[in-house]
């Protein structure tokens, strides 16, 4: 199976799987792959934090253009997860140079499930965008195909709990991810002074309580399977045994009543007010800090919510930190470099993310009394050697023959199987893993007549052997000897003083005697006997001009020609 995940939470994700029991769990670019039963799937939607769609591969091949895509997917044994009567959706995210668009892969895809139903049954399945059946994913990479079934339906991060937000709210996996990569996990104090929506605040108490987000959300994809096991899903859906008292504070505040209205709400929703307290007022405003904690936040970037003076804003964040937050860790999710240096502090860790499609930084802050001198005489640092960058982690592309061995696995018995054909297609069926062979290549036409000996190589002659080429033409009364050229012949050169040797060409044309005059000859060319020509004694009707034709019957008519 994969999980789907931000660029740079590839490390969470991977140890939230481990801890639920997952095997072979290997990390990919955005995504985690792993192993388990249907119990896991399960698991993967429910519990997991910062993955966006737990994907299930179900056929793995290779296509080099749209066409083998076509009939790769025609031929796949769609009733296995479908009926004619399914809806269905299909996802495509193509990274290759001969697929160039992801949404005609789309298309071919539809085209192929549509015509797989319609050749067996004579009709087809439809598309449904929202609420389909079945949801498919296609993931291309070069000509490496994988086609999977999406089990998580939505996306992950629509925990449920979030009806109503903010002009700019923060993605819900993405929110968990940059707590869970603080190392916070509930044993301290947590602030959010710019809560908006309060994404950041319902997230921290989750964590903290070690609720499962996925208990919000009114489905997934993988009820409607045929599979589906509900007895199972029930099972671990009520099962609250792992979840934990919190003896701390989450404590977040905005500006905005509108935003905080909002995010109270929200908190209702998601069940955590007893765990959350919640107030509005400006960050200008904090005069003291409960007991040192971590502080997230994530301030206005000026791109779609524009304060008036932003650095004036990022200059009031600094000054609130280093007055009121001492001894705190505080991690800010900004946009811009230039807002940064507003704050006026040096970051312990910069670490890269992405917020939708902006480029962002996630900074940590360490906080102190007193000035860094005296900081670091006490033992103190600002070095966050915990924190994981992920930069050891290496992305493992499967090689060719690795590749060719995932398919082989996920084919099973289809190479066994006989591939689709029409009723009246008596065409041979060409196997694919043979392809390659070149015994199993169409040979080149040859006549029936002609047996050509083949053409072979020794290793001492390069040009190959002269007695196996093509003999020259040669007439049937030519009982001349060939040609072979001896060794001494081969090291013959070139030389300008055997010329007076050769015998000169003879001219073809007209000779002059010694007077200067051309000389006739009445000799005419001869032809050997047996070349003489035998006519056979076979009459031959005669054939008359047409004006002979015609002096013919004027004579007969009495008349006179004038030729």
């Amino acid at each position: 199976m994969v999980a789907k995940t931000f660029k740079g939470l590839e490390d969470v994700l991977r140890d939230e799987l481990i801890s639920l029991g997952a095997m072979n769990v290997e990390i990919g670019q955005r995504m985690v792959s792993f192993e388990g039963d249907l119990e896991m799937l399960y698991k993967a939607n429910l519990c997991c934090r910062t993955a966006l769609r737990i994907l299930k591969p179900i056929v793995k091949f290779t296509a080099s253009d749209p066409d083998e895509l076509y009939d790769e997917v025609r031929d796949i044994d769609w009733e296995k997860y479908m009926s004619v009567d399914s809806t269905f959706a299909i996802d495509s995210t193509v990274n290759s140079s001969e697929f160039t668009h992801s949404k005609f892969v789309t298309y071919r895809v539809k085209d192929g499930i549509a015509d797989h139903f319609n050749d067996i049954y004579g009709k087809r399945p439809s598309i449904r965008l929202t609420g389909a059946d079945l949801m498919l994913n296609v993931h291309i990479f070069e000509d490496r195909v994988t086609i999977s079934l999406d089990s998580s339906g939505e996306p992950l991060s629509k925990r449920g709990y979030r009806t109503e937000a903010t002009q700019a709210p923060l993605n819900e996996v993405l929110a968990a991810g940059i707590i869970m990569k603080t190392g916070w996990r509930g044993d301290c104090n947590f602030v959010d002074p710019m809560c908006g929506s309060g994404t950041f605040l319902i997230e921290a108490a989750l964590i903290a309580a070690n609720i499962n987000p996925g208990i919000y959300r009114d489905s997934f994809a993988f009820e409607r399977w045929s599979d589906f096991d509900r007895e199972l899903f029930e099972r671990i859906y009520n099962d609250d045994s792992a979840e934990r008292e919190f003896r701390h504070k989450i404590i977040g505040a905005d500006i905005d009543p509108e935003a905080i209205g909002i995010a109270r709400a929200n908190i209702r929703r998601a069940r955590v007010e007893e765990m959350v307290e919640i107030s509005c007022r400006p960050f200008e405003e904090w005069e003291e800090a409960p007991e040192p904690g971590v502080l997230i936040t994530n301030p206005p970037y000026g791109e779609r919510l524009k304060p008036d003076d932003i650095t004036a804003l990022y200059r009031a964040i600094g000054t609130e930190l280093k007055q009121v937050f001492k001894g705190w860790h505080a991690w800010i999710l900004g946009y811009a470099d230039e807002h940064f240096a507003s704050i006026g502090l040096r970051p312990s860790v910069k670490f890269p993310l992405l917020n939708g499609s902006l480029e962002c930084s996630l900074r940590e802050y360490v906080l102190f009394d007193g000035s860094y001198a005296d900081f670091k005489t006490e033992g103190g640092t600002i070095h966050n050697d915990d924190f994981d960058r992920g930069e050891n982690i290496k992305v493992r592309h499967l090689s060719g023959k690795e590749w060719e061995r995932e398919t082989r696995r996920f084919r099973g018995a289809k190479e066994e199987r006989q591939r689709f054909r029409r009723e009246d297609d008596d065409r041979p069926t060409r196997r694919r893993d043979d392809r390659d062979r070149r015994d199993d290549r169409k040979p080149r036409f040859r006549r029936d007549e002609e047996e050509r000996r083949p053409r072979r190589r020794d290793d001492g002659d390069k040009r190959g052997n002269r007695d196996d080429r093509k003999p020259r033409f040669r007439r049937d009364d030519d009982d001349r000897k060939p040609r072979r050229r001896d060794d001494s012949d081969r090291e013959r050169r070139f030389d300008r003083d055997r010329r007076e040797e050769r015998r000169p060409k003879r001219d073809s044309g007209p000779r002059r005697d010694r007077d200067g005059a051309f000389r006739v000859s009445d000799r005419g060319p001869s032809l050997p006997p047996e070349s003489a020509t035998v006519f056979s004694a076979v009459p031959i009707r005669s054939r008359k001009s047409f004006k002979q034709r015609m002096r013919d019957n004027a004579d007969q008519n009495g008349e006179t020609s004038n030729d």
